[in-house]
């Protein structure tokens, strides 16, 4: 079972990520991230449009089982965070959430 809480610090410390929407969607059009993760309250119109361009870049998606302000505390963020593109995994495990699926 991955931690998602320690790989995503692992990632922040080591990897390189992207917060929020705008900059995580202008990078799944170009087909960068390697996965993307979204808070589960994320709005409609962000979760669609997440959902549609990750399929058609083929670019996996993991639903986050919280707030958007839980992932931002996650991120250590003061703010909520809905979506963070996930450019380099670095030394964490993120990528196995999504080989288990």
């Amino acid at each position: 079972m991955v931690d998602l809480y320690r790989e995503l610090r692992t990632t922040i410390r080591t990897g390189k990520i992207v917060l929020g929407y705008e900059r995580s969607i202008k990078l799944v059009k170009l087909g960068k991230p390697k996965l993307v993760i979204m808070a589960a309250n994320a709005p409609v119109e962000i979760k669609e449009d997440i959902e549609r361009y990750t399929k058609l870049a083929k670019i996996p998606l993991y639903v986050f089982q919280g707030t958007s302000l839980d992932l931002g505390a996650i991120c250590n963020k003061p703010f909520m965070v809905s979506v963070i593109a996930i450019l380099d995994p670095g030394e964490s495990r993120l990528m196995d959430l999504v080989k288990g699926e």
